[in-house]
């Protein structure tokens, strides 16, 4: 595959790469995107849409059936890094790796053990009692039924998730910011770029290489070094055993 030889070859010059992921990251792992023919904006819940129910208004005036909706569509506790998650471990590892900016809520990277991951929309890994801000992990929604309830004061507990109507964490943003704009290497992968803030960041970077690799067009491609029409997984399938090769050699 040629595009991925170039890119490869991009890759391997880099020094300061960002990676900055949306939803296409994770569906190799089992966990659908939002707006595909079979993703969660197609899901039929009767009386509300997924858009509706995942609003910071429907959780405040709604919360158990926010609950209801959220356990068993927005929580994939059986979810596993793929090759996109493991190879930018590796990359992180060299030290050539800066940043991933994502999008997604599902907590992969840090599974697969990046460090330098700046979760835009929060992770459901994180949750935290809106009265006394008590944190708990994902394990304490799971076991729970309805509204879970902090266990100090007996306010209710919010995943640690930006939804609809919500600001994203500021320092999250800067964060993810910084990194971009110091990048010679900018990797957009699985994303539309069609919510913002976040894919307004890309603007952030100045850097000598933008790779986009998405089934569908995007914003970026314009501006791109390099597109890639294709399976992100199929992808960084290539990718990851081509870093582990090179690893190899060195050994």
């Amino acid at each position: 595959m040629k595009d991925v030889s170039d890119l490869k070859e991009i890759l391997d010059r880099s020094r300061r790469i960002v990676f900055f992921g949306g939803a296409g990251v994770s569906t190799a792992s089992g966990i659908p995107d939002f707006r595909s023919e079979d993703g969660l904006y197609s899901v039929n819940t009767g009386k509300y849409t997924p858009e509706e129910i995942l609003s910071a208004t429907f959780f405040a005036l709604h919360t158990a059936e926010f609950y209801d909706f959220y356990r068993r569509y927005m929580v994939h506790p059986d979810a596993r890094p793929n090759s996109v998650h493991r190879y930018l471990y590796e990359l992180e590892k060299q030290d050539r790796l800066r940043g991933i900016v994502t999008q997604n809520i599902d907590g992969l990277h840090k599974l697969a053990g990046n460090k330098r991951v700046y979760e835009l929309h929060g992770s459901v890994c994180e949750n935290y009692c809106v009265d006394c801000e008590t944190f708990y992990p994902l394990s304490r929604i799971l076991e729970s039924d309805g509204v879970p309830r902090c266990d100090k004061c007996g306010g209710i507990i919010k995943p640690w998730v930006v939804l609809y109507g919500e600001i994203p964490d500021k320092y999250t943003g800067i964060g993810a910011c910084r990194e971009i704009s110091g990048a010679d290497t900018l990797i957009v992968a699985g994303t539309s770029l069609a919510v913002e803030p976040a894919a307004s960041y890309i603007e952030y970077f100045t850097g000598r290489n933008l790779i986009v690799i998405n089934r569908t067009p995007t914003p970026a491609d314009e501006r791109a070094s390099l597109v890639i029409r294709d399976d992100i997984a199929d992808v960084f399938d290539e990718l990851f055993v081509h870093i582990i090769k090179n690893k190899e050699k060195h050994c």
